[in-house]
């Protein structure tokens, strides 16, 4: 009863949000005894005076939608892999922000938004309230966490729509997409059945490069998003597999029509177990419309990281030097290379990291005479103890 009263209260900014939630749920919350445990936890900690909003506790105006951020990762790490679908971690949707670098007044998308933690990211990186957010899901339940994100983080004028971004994009300006200053998507790692037998007969025209594989739809939304940039310096900031480097058949064509369209600005390699769920590495992908130069930066952050214990994390410094190497879009040695046209279309239009970054360490010399005269020490130590060895037997009668 309370949750509708809120949505009727603001059927603007909540509508549709609540419909599924049911604090009575078995299926979700378990069995009465551990459903309110649960429940008797979550009231508890919404109780205590951290979460006081009154007029005195000035400055903790963001407490609930950052606690509500919060509560989404804990449940996306609980989730394993479904936990990826809709979170992205707080360290890669940093990184991301910072390579995209959002401008006031710009429009920001994420066309797989999920809970829309890396959008709300992208956004604070303006620094300003002067941007505007737009989004899709085609999750009901991710899409509905998405609203409750905007709302309480103040973002109430964001527009995010339900529904399937490749099939039907709902973010439509007249006949044609909408166009957009920076986009960014950890869209699903080599989606299945995307629909790429309507793709020929698209009326947006996404997918003049080619048709991506049907079982395979990375370059389904990145089409999609360079489509969706708009043409005076539009950005794209893309999570994907690493596979989107180096696959051949439809995926290296579309691949090299982007290169040769001169789209492609930086390829950055993360460590693996970044993710939730999954151990495998990734990559990001930044495209640019109207770059100013033809050479591509190459990245690889893949040796430096936090280790933990089921999942990987990257620190302060590691995010400061990716983003300061994309800035400054010079060869690094060992860890990044500006890679020219040519360069790459010797190596095929393979972007595989190792083509470009040498991070090769030469082993060191071995010193023989060294090593003999250590054996020759050991030899000497081990003589002496079978030496000691005997005098133990005699005295024992053995």
């Amino acid at each position: 009863m309370a949750l509708e009263q809120i949505e009727d209260a603001n059927k603007a900014k909540l509508e549709g949000v609540f419909r599924n939630i049911d604090f009575n749920s078995e299926a979700n919350l378990g069995q009465t005894r551990e459903r309110n445990k649960r429940l008797k936890h979550l009231l508890e900690d919404f109780a205590g005076p951290e979460m006081d909003l009154r007029p005195s506790r000035v400055g903790k105006q963001d407490v609930i939608g950052d606690t509500y951020q919060y509560l989404i990762g804990r449940f996306a790490s609980d989730a394993g892999k479904k936990g990826g679908e809709f979170f992205t971690p707080g360290e890669v949707s940093e990184v991301l922000a910072k390579l995209v670098e959002p401008r006031k007044g710009n429009r920001i998308c994420d066309w797989t938004c999920g809970s829309g933690s890396l959008l709300i990211r992208v956004g604070a990186e303006v620094g300003s309230d002067d941007f505007s957010l737009y989004g899709q899901e085609m999750n009901g339940s991710t899409w509905a966490l998405c609203r409750m994100n905007m709302f309480l983080h103040h973002k109430d004028s964001a527009r995010i729509e339900w529904g399937d971004t490749l099939a039907n994009p709902k973010l439509i300006e007249g006949d044609a997409l909408m166009k957009f200053d920076v986009q960014v998507a950890n869209f699903p790692f080599s989606l299945d059945k995307w629909g790429a037998e309507s793709a020929e007969a698209d009326k947006f025209h996404r997918f003049h490069r080619g048709v991506p594989p049907k079982s395979k739809a990375d370059y389904a939304f990145i089409s999609h998003m360079i489509e969706s940039a708009k043409e005076d310096g539009g950005k794209v900031g893309v999570i994907a597999p690493h596979g989107v480097l180096f696959r051949g058949g439809a995926e290296g064509r579309i691949r090299k029509g982007l290169i040769e369209e001169n789209l492609l600005d930086a390829v950055i390699g993360f460590p693996d177990k970044l993710f939730f769920g999954t151990g495998i590495a990734a990559v990001i992908l930044l495209f640019k419309k109207g770059r100013s130069t033809k050479d591509v930066l190459f990245i690889d952050a893949s040796r430096e990281f936090v280790e933990g214990t089921n999942q990987n994390k990257l620190g302060g410094e590691h995010i400061k030097k990716i983003v300061g190497a994309y800035m400054a879009f010079q060869t690094v040695p060992k860890y990044s290379y500006r890679a020219t046209r040519e360069e790459i279309a010797e190596n095929d239009f393979n972007l595989n990291i190792p083509r470009y970054v040498d991070t090769f360490e030469p082993e060191k010399e071995v010193d023989l005479k060294a090593v003999e005269n250590q054996v020759k020490t050991l030899e000497v130590e081990l003589a002496g103890v079978r030496a000691q060895m005997v005098n133990y037997l005699r005295e024992l009668g053995l």
